[in-house]
């Protein structure tokens, strides 16, 4: 699992893990190393005291020479008898430590007889003592060195990814004059990073020419026929010796190149990224927009067959996108006229946006938000689409900060919600 801490922390926590490791184990070396001296020296020392008292002291009747810390005891000496608390140690170099008394004990049995060697040792435990605090110490200390230090050095490593950062998040590298950033890092992995975003921001900045240039030809060559189909059509429109089926056909050539000419309108909009693009072509409010969907649509739903109302409850005179909320109630009104074979759609006005209902089939609970992506039909198609209605419906949704669901009616078929925000 890729850890989600910040990396100036990282390498902070790294640091200091490695110090806590090294100086540890520092440490512990060092009360091993004193542990091991002491039992080695001490037991060599009480060993060649204890051989001198028998062999030289002892055998020649002459008391035990051994200095006011040093004890001797022997089991077959009374004067020298063996303490209880001594009796039980076992041969060789021992220790004996409690509350009031710290001694090292050195044991030889000779001829089944115990002879015993005991030194006190609080001075030797009190520097013992000192050197384990002040060990303790500078473990603590180096641990807190290497935060403050790690907390440094991080800085200073992290510095350029955040120089780097904030040149990458500043708008104006997206500018064609903009220069590039990697010169101002040295030949290593931050420099690499930096000669990989100069890459990527040359190939960015190239689709984004050839985006604004398509929009622009766009918005020129298409509007331009359009604009001359359109004008055959007003023309034609008032021929006297046109027969009825070609003036329907000639109405059906016009209300198609009308939502051409809005769709080309919509795409401009949601490709230019000017600071104005949400007021462009005009605004409207939602109730005068309904009216104006509800003739346009209203014949098409009634020569079908369908029963369509425009019910008013409660729209606010707040005035909204024209061109994009036309696409948007244009498109959920469509769709509905291509999925309902029999019964009602119905344009329902409310004080924070819109719905259409309609009677139709219906969309199951699981594809409610699978709907929305492109190329998604539903089961039953209807239609000559391909499935990106919905999806551009979601898209202008998102841009405007409007929100768009829908759900299953009790009596069938489905409702589109649309939660308007105000421009």
């Amino acid at each position: 699992m890729v850890s989600k801490q910040p990396l100036l922390r990282r390498i902070v926590i790294a640091f200091v893990l490695m110090t806590f490791c090294v100086s540890g184990l520092f440490s512990l070396s060092i009360v091993a190393v004193v542990h091991f001296i002491e039992a080695n020296l001490v037991s060599q020392e009480l060993d060649e005291e204890l051989l001198g008292v028998l062999q030289h002291d002892l055998a020649n009747g002459l008391p035990p020479r051994l200095d006011s810390r040093t004890r001797f005891f022997a089991s077959d000496i009374p004067r020298y008898a063996v303490p209880e608390q001594y009796a039980k140690a076992p041969e060789g170099y021992s220790e004996s430590v409690d509350d009031t008394n710290a001694v090292y004990i050195f044991k030889r049995n000779i001829n089944g007889q115990s002879y015993l060697l005991v030194q006190e040792q609080h001075e030797f435990e009190e520097r013992e003592v000192a050197l384990y605090r002040a060990v303790l110490a500078g473990f603590v200390f180096s641990v807190i060195l290497a935060w403050v230090l790690g907390l440094w050095l991080a800085r200073r490593i992290v510095a350029p990814v955040v120089r780097l950062a904030g040149q990458v998040r500043h708008r104006d590298q997206l500018h064609h004059l903009a220069p590039n950033i990697a010169p101002d890092y040295a030949d290593d992995e931050v420099g690499h990073l930096a000669q990989a975003f100069d890459s990527t921001l040359g190939q960015l900045r190239k689709s984004l020419e050839r985006e604004q240039l398509f929009t622009s030809d766009v918005s020129h060559e298409l509007r331009t026929p359009l604009m001359v189909i359109n004008s055959s059509c007003e023309l034609l429109e008032v021929a006297p010796n046109l027969e009825p089926r070609q003036r329907v056909t000639l109405q059906r050539i016009k209300r198609a190149t009308d939502e051409m000419g809005e769709l080309v309108q919509t795409f401009l909009l949601l490709a230019r990224s000017t600071n104005n693009w949400s007021i462009e072509g005009g605004t409207s409010t939602l109730g005068a927009l309904a009216q104006e969907q509800g003739a346009r649509w209203g014949e098409m739903i009634k020569a079908k067959g369908l029963h369509f109302e425009v019910v008013d409850q409660g729209a606010d005179d707040t005035s909204y996108n024209l061109t994009l909320l036309r696409t948007v109630m244009s498109n959920l009104l469509r769709n509905a006229l291509h999925y309902t074979e029999e019964g009602t759609v119905r344009l329902v006005l409310t004080a924070d946006g819109f719905c259409v209902e309609d009677s139709g089939v219906g969309i199951p609970p699981e594809q409610h938000e699978k709907m929305f992506q492109p190329f998604v039909r539903g089961q039953q198609a209807r239609g000559e689409g391909l499935g990106l209605g919905l999806s551009l419906v979601k898209r202008i949704c998102a841009h405007e900060g409007w929100t768009v669901n829908v759900k299953s009616l009790a009596t069938g078929g489905s409702e589109f919600r649309v939660i308007l925000k105000a421009v």
